[in-house]
């Protein structure tokens, strides 16, 4: 998948679940749980063991769901992830090392940005769609406001701190592509396979996102 597809994609979802999965094992459940709810994309953070055979499992097992690697931070973890059937990256922050290896890839790739000063680094690069990381703790929708001034130009992802209650602030942003949040898919709800309740928290997401964009 090209850029420009992932980055579509990710629009029209509007909301990227970020999972923490400790099993993989139920990897492709929880992505037919997110896919019920009318969630077409899934980030596998790679905070655990069993994230690269989760994301393996979603790209071989469920079809029409956007399989995309989070938290990579190193250009061996891109190799990884493309092995694993990965479309697209997510890192917290932004390397030109990371940035070279996903081109070789042929990854798409939302880097993390905070500041103005990551922001010249990504734009420097051509790096104009990126994960505003960690969202609320880095200000919110003030610092992206603010942000779009001297880089108006550039897209979000707000992730980190993002709830459904906070969902339509960040949205009504003209800059704010898509968020992700952790939210959709809670640890323990993964841990007891209640995956009714991911498909019922994916589905008033959605929701909230279509009466957003009317």
């Amino acid at each position: 998948m090209d850029e420009a597809a992932a980055i579509a994609r990710l629009q029209a979802c509007g909301i990227v679940p970020v999972v923490v999965i400790e099993d993989a094992h139920l990897a492709a459940p929880l992505a037919r749980a997110l896919l019920a709810g009318g969630i077409d994309v899934i980030e596998v953070t790679l905070r655990r063991p069993a994230a690269l055979a989760a994301l393996e499992t979603i790209a071989r097992e469920v079809s029409g769901i956007l399989p995309v690697a989070g938290t990579v931070v190193t250009p061996a973890q891109v190799v990884d992830v493309k092995e694993a059937g990965a479309q697209a990256v997510v890192s917290p922050g932004f390397s030109e090392a990371v940035d070279d290896a996903t081109r070789a890839a042929g990854l798409p790739w939302l880097p993390g940005v905070a500041t103005a000063s990551d922001c010249m680094r990504a734009v420097s690069a051509g790096r104009l769609t990126c994960k505003f990381f960690p969202a609320e703790q880095a200000g919110g929708t003030a610092t992206l406001k603010a942000l779009s001034g001297p880089f108006p130009q550039m897209r979000f992802c707000p992730t980190g701190g993002v709830s459904l209650t906070n969902l339509g602030d960040y949205l009504a942003l003209k800059q704010v592509l898509c968020v992700g949040g952790s939210w959709l898919v809670p640890a323990d709800a993964i841990a007891n396979r209640d995956w009714a309740r991911v498909t019922q928290l994916a589905r008033e997401a959605r929701e909230k996102v279509a009466a957003l964009r009317g």
